[in-house]
């Protein structure tokens, strides 16, 4: 009887430690996917929170509920933000477009390869 309480026990435990190790482990693992995704979401939001800010504050300024000073001054600081936004995006297109080109290279390497291995063979 002892023997099945303490077989009974081990299997448990381990059952226990496998369940909790699938439960955190996804908790401890690095997505750079989803790191990814949801920088460009807030970029993208930040973005358009940014060009609506800048819409908002010349309207104001049209508007003479703004000195010309203080309204030169805000748009310029926003338009800075909004710029480097943009060559952020920019340049994670150019670097997925670069990392295509290379696939897309790669890959007609490895073709021409193969092409002149079946040559070499049928001589």
């Amino acid at each position: 009887m002892e023997g099945i309480s303490i077989i009974s026990i081990l299997l448990t435990a381990v059952l226990v430690l496998g369940c909790l190790y699938l439960v955190l482990m996804p908790l401890f693992k690095e997505e750079s996917f989803l790191d990814h995704t949801k920088k460009s979401q807030t970029n993208a939001g930040t973005k358009e929170a940014l060009l609506t800010t800048l819409n908002e504050i010349e309207f104001e300024y049209k508007m003479d509920k703004m000195s010309e000073s203080d309204f030169r001054q805000l748009k310029k600081q926003y338009e800075t933000q909004v710029a480097k936004i943009m060559r952020d995006e920019e340049e994670a297109g150019s670097k997925k477009i670069d990392d295509e080109l290379m696939a897309e290279v790669e890959r007609e390497i490895e073709a021409s390869l193969k092409q002149k291995r079946k040559k070499g063979e049928g001589q």
